[in-house]
């Protein structure tokens, strides 16, 4: 019998499409998981490179380049997000030469047209308003620094500030969103998401991207948090963020249900693989793989996640310096975002990449003196500790710390301004965050804002060259981080940004 001729026989057109388009999507799946896979072949190599770009340590288990573009400073993130945005006036911009003009309107030529929000458009008057808050320089660095901000203070040359932030958006959705994704609109990857897609993670055992939400002090009924936040977007889905909350229970349907043990969970893991393995063979869809992935993440999970959120064993000494002890509790202090901040840690030393806190309640249109008092007290000392935990297990090195909100808040008053109470507006026209480790220059005041704190003078930061510098640390060029989508190569900061140099040691 001739074998090749009876196969020709039975090589019909549909059999012959059908096995094509199964490796095709093999194709397309190694495609979205490694762009640069047919990229075609690398330029060639300088002749003797600078050491920004000598070759690095590979990406990440998991991740999409191949290789780091830069020799990295920084090998992961953890990122404190102050949801509503936190008065830079109030607290890190001293502005003295603002006491001159307490009271009075802000001047034409200062505001020179700039639009507001429909909170304050319709006021006849915009009084300015000094902070009723004491400021005071610290560390060699000298950088001012509030009253309510004292254990901040205190590591004010091991931190970056950068007072020069600034983004077009006016409102909480877009502006979180933008600061976030790089883009107001809904639908893009998230920070976490891109570096979880790009570099993938460390560990073994936990998510490359986790989430906490904690609530303040301040404005309990700030703006909410959407999961798509922390979303993957068009990202594979294994790429979003992973939320823990507080409880017995840290992470949603991830305990077995009662009568389900470890070992029919693994048997009934193991069925369901292997019907996903066939639809992917069969339809060569990512998504297939990424839920193959994410069931055996969370399988993992069940044994990691109980382990890293015990803090039981955790010496007394290091519960003290976050706030966690009991008699912190006992003095009204809220603990979450505490100890969200001792559960970062602990994840980064676990090999999680990225880890976002989102603390909520800085939204102070009125009564702000009252309210930011307790904000600021939430914060104050774990955002400190987590900085000086880290350095002294010898991981600030090479793990980012950042600090801020989308926005700050205006000079002048919304609503009527008293001797002792007053209210601040959305501001993006200048805001402040600070840094620290992760190869970011300590001890450095970055950026200036006029004497009103409403517009920036010198070295202005954007959206987008935050982001470019935070993957610039992490040894990514922001302009080759992409995926292609509906026929468009996309990345974190659209055609926009640009590291800045200025903050990188």
């Amino acid at each position: 019998m001739d074998l090749h001729a009876e196969f020709a026989k039975i090589l019909t057109r549909r059999h012959f499409f059908g096995r094509t388009a199964t490796g095709i999507g093999a194709a397309a799946l190694a495609g979205a998981l490694n762009p640069e896979l047919f990229a075609g072949p690398p330029p060639p190599a300088a002749a003797a490179p600078s050491p920004s770009r000598a070759p690095a340590a590979p990406a990440g288990r998991g991740g999409a380049l191949g290789a780091l573009h830069f020799a990295p400073k920084a090998k992961r993130v953890i990122f404190l997000f102050m949801s509503g945005g936190p008065s830079h006036i109030d607290l890190f911009d001293h502005k003295p030469k603002l006491k001159d003009h307490h009271g009075t309107e802000l001047p034409a030529s200062v505001r020179m047209g700039q639009r507001i929000t429909g909170m304050t458009a319709g006021q006849a008057s915009f009084p300015c308003v000094y902070s009723v808050f004491q400021f005071a320089r610290h560390g060699r660095s000298g950088a001012w620094v509030s009253e309510l901000l004292p254990s901040i203070a205190g590591i004010a040359d091991e931190i970056s500030v950068v007072k020069s932030m600034n983004t077009e958006a006016i409102n909480h959705d877009p502006a979180v969103t933008y600061i976030q994704t790089g883009h107001q609109q809904p639908g893009r990857p998230s920070l976490g998401s891109w570096l979880s897609y790009g570099i993938g993670t460390e560990g073994e055992s936990l998510p490359a991207f986790i989430v906490m939400i904690s609530q303040g002090s301040g404005n309990k009924v700030d703006q909410p948090l959407f999961s798509r936040l922390w979303g993957s977007g068009f990202l594979p889905t294994q790429h979003q963020g992973v939320r823990f909350r507080s409880g017995d229970d840290p992470v949603l349907y991830l305990s077995n249900p009662p009568g389900i043990g470890a070992l029919s969970r693994r048997r009934f893991l193991d069925g369901v693989g292997a019907l996903n393995e066939l639809a992917a063979q069969a339809f060569g869809d990512p998504e297939i793989n990424a839920r193959i992935a994410q069931y055996e993440m969370a399988f993992r999970m069940q044994a990691s996640v109980p382990e890293l959120t015990d803090l039981s064993k955790e010496p007394r000494h290091v519960l003290e310096m976050y706030g966690l002890t009991e008699e912190h509790h006992a003095k009204g202090t809220d603990g979450g975002f505490a100890r969200n901040c001792l559960l970062a840690r602990r994840m980064v030393e676990r090999g999680v990449r990225f880890v976002q806190l989102l603390h909520r309640g800085w939204d102070q249109h009125g009564s702000l003196p009252a309210q930011i008092r307790g904000q600021c007290r939430d914060v104050d000392r774990p955002s400190a500790a987590l900085v000086k935990d880290l350095a002294a297990r010898g991981l600030l090195e090479d793990t980012l710390v950042i600090w801020g909100g989308e926005f700050g808040r205006t000079v002048y008053s919304q609503g009527a301004l008293t001797k002792d109470n007053y209210g601040r507006d959305h501001h993006g026209r200048c805001f402040t965050i600070w840094m620290a480790g992760g190869g970011v220059r300590p001890g450095i005041t970055y950026g200036e804002t006029d004497d009103y704190c409403y517009n920036i003078v010198k070295d202005p930061v954007h959206i987008h060259d935050f982001n470019a510098t935070v993957l610039r640390l992490l040894g990514i060029d922001h302009t080759r981080l992409t995926f292609k989508f509906q026929g468009r190569d996309y990345r974190l900061t659209d055609v926009h940004g640009n590291a800045v140099e200025g903050l990188i040691a």
